[in-house]
């Protein structure tokens, strides 16, 4: 009978220690709804006056938003300044001379720590960023899923460990590292579609642009234009990713892709005779179903290994650690 009453207890305790850890790992859509109930709107100001100024911002804090979560979970480490303790990711190589946008996100703090001071971390703040600049540029908005808190270090060996997919993926690099991260093949073929805003340095596509088969002949001597074959020769020059409509959120990368006229090979091996062409076929014609899934990919990308409950700080800079 004790032992039984013993198990019981353990039993019990096991149990709560469990709804303890689901509590804290848990992030919600009305996490601040109390504590700082002019989040939305500061942070929708802020980057809408950025986007006016920059069409180009609106798909870097969107960027961003994918970068900071692919390394270490969605935890604002990439938002952090190297210190005498750590070199950060800010000169990884997947984004040295790419990531862009932090001064934004400076402003925003700035002006949410004015509203509700210590309460909104910098992660939660890059993803309302990434919705905002969607909605902006056309695109879909979702209802984003807040209670992160901010990572005290920051790994630029993380960084470079090639769990962003480099430029020059092939579709299964591409599969894998977003399987890696709990997003499926689907997830990956739906959050490349954030291409249809943005661009690119020339020293990121000049090899598909030359030596590639699978391209558009015109499209591919438009883009040679601005990036000639010499190397080191206007290697930071930047084309569209989308041709068609650069500023817009819609899914003409998926007629670009399906008209050979992807910018970087790893967008064209989304449609190459592989897994995903029917996916890249779908979304080409039904720009409905590109926003829907769009949309929900993004939220499953903002529950990657959060930090939640007690671990994390709310920075108070988004620079560097408290």
């Amino acid at each position: 009978m004790a032992s039984s009453s013993f198990s019981m207890l353990a039993f019990v305790l096991l149990l709560l220690v469990l709804l303890v850890d689901s509590s804290s790992t848990h992030l919600s859509t009305n996490f601040y709804y109390k504590t700082c109930p002019k989040l939305f709107t500061t942070v929708k100001s802020v980057v809408h006056s950025a986007v006016a100024k920059e069409k180009r911002m609106g798909a870097s804090l969107l960027r961003l938003h994918f970068h900071d979560c692919f390394v270490n979970g969605c935890d604002g480490s990439i938002l952090l300044d190297d210190t005498s303790s750590f070199t950060g990711e800010k000169t990884a190589r997947p984004n040295v001379g790419s990531i862009r946008g932090f001064n934004v996100i400076d402003d925003i703090k700035s002006k949410v720590e004015e509203a509700c001071p210590g309460v909104v971390s910098c992660a939660d703040i890059v993803a309302i960023a990434a919705r905002d600049s969607t909605v902006i540029l056309g695109g879909p908005s979702w209802d984003v899923k807040l209670g992160r808190r901010d990572s005290k270090t920051a790994s630029l060996s993380a960084a470079n460990s090639g769990v962003i997919p480099p430029p020059t993926s092939t579709l299964s690099n591409l599969i894998n590292r977003f399987q890696a991260k709990g997003l499926s093949a689907k997830d990956m073929v739906v959050l490349s579609g954030s291409h249809t805003i943005g661009q690119a340095r020339c020293v990121v596509f000049r090899s598909r642009i030359y030596n590639e088969t699978n391209i558009d002949a015109s499209f591919a001597k438009t883009r040679q234009g601005r990036c000639p074959i010499k190397v080191g020769s206007g290697d930071n020059n930047l084309a569209p990713l989308d041709l068609q409509t650069p500023t817009f959120f819609d899914n003409h990368y998926y007629i670009n892709l399906v008209n050979k006229k992807g910018l970087l090979h790893s967008d064209q091996v989304l449609f190459n005779g592989g897994s995903t062409d029917s996916l890249v076929e779908k979304y080409s014609k039904n720009l409905h179903a590109f926003d829907s899934d769009f949309a929900s990919a993004m939220i499953k990308m903002g529950d990657i290994s959060p930090l939640t409950g007690s671990n994390g700080e709310i920075r108070k800079n988004c620079r560097k650690p408290n």
